[in-house]
């Protein structure tokens, strides 16, 4: 398990952050198609808090895309570097989600982000933010909608209907499995929302929520417990 160090010259306050989100936000690549779905690597990354303990742990976990089998982990741990503040969550887990990532012993191809990209209301979600900051492709797949509106997707799996910020296509409301509530894809970084979406209907064969998420968010978590065990 690797420690996070607090980054030197982090945001001390909200509109700090908001001008590192805008100055970031100027540097992301929307205009390519990414990886081709079920092939390469996939990555998930996810972090668990203890807010009272002042610990965030994160994991990131590199499946072969083609049969998603477990190549690599690694995870995290870190004090908590920013406080709780909607849409400013990526200054909360940057840093350790970047530790975890660098502690691997082979390069992640596509990470995929259980969050936000586009979808977001200053379209720089995780996804985003981890994506421009790495230079890797990557996707958000969240589990519920923000504050954005869309209409039901059909009923077979596969099915996806616009996920809207009034006239704007943020990202796809996505069933991965029928007639189960769908999981909600955005963009990134250097990825296209079709791919996005075919990438995530790659990763969810058996369950709604991708095989890369499922496995990040059970080893963030115990990666925690460990973490905590002794204080």
């Amino acid at each position: 398990m690797t420690t996070a160090p607090i980054p030197a010259g982090r945001p001390a306050t909200e509109a700090e952050a908001h001008a590192v989100q805008d100055a970031l936000r100027a540097r992301l690549v929307l205009d390519e198609p990414g990886p081709p779905p079920g092939a390469g690597r996939v990555t998930g990354v996810d972090v668990a808090y203890d807010d009272e303990r002042d610990v965030v742990a994160a994991a990131a976990v590199v499946l072969d895309a083609a049969t998603l089998d477990v190549v690599a982990e690694a995870t995290a741990v870190g004090r908590i570097s920013f406080p709780y503040v909607p849409g400013l969550l990526a200054f909360r887990e940057i840093p350790t989600v970047l530790a975890a990532l660098d502690a691997l012993p082979c390069p992640p191809g596509l990470v995929v982000c259980d969050g936000y990209g586009l979808a977001h209301p200053r379209r720089f979600g995780l996804a985003s933010h981890l994506g421009v900051l790495t230079g890797l492709p990557t996707i958000g797949v969240a589990k519920n909608p923000f504050a954005f509106t869309y209409d039901e997707p059909g009923v077979p799996r596969g099915s996806a209907s616009p996920l809207l910020a009034g006239p704007d296509e943020v990202g796809r409301a996505l069933r991965t499995r029928e007639g189960v509530k769908p999981v909600f894809v955005s963009v990134g970084h250097r990825v296209s929302l079709d791919n996005a979406c075919a990438h995530t209907l790659a990763l969810t064969p058996r369950y709604r929520l991708p095989e890369s998420t499922r496995r990040a968010d059970a080893l963030c978590r115990r990666a925690l417990r460990e973490a905590t065990a002794s204080r």
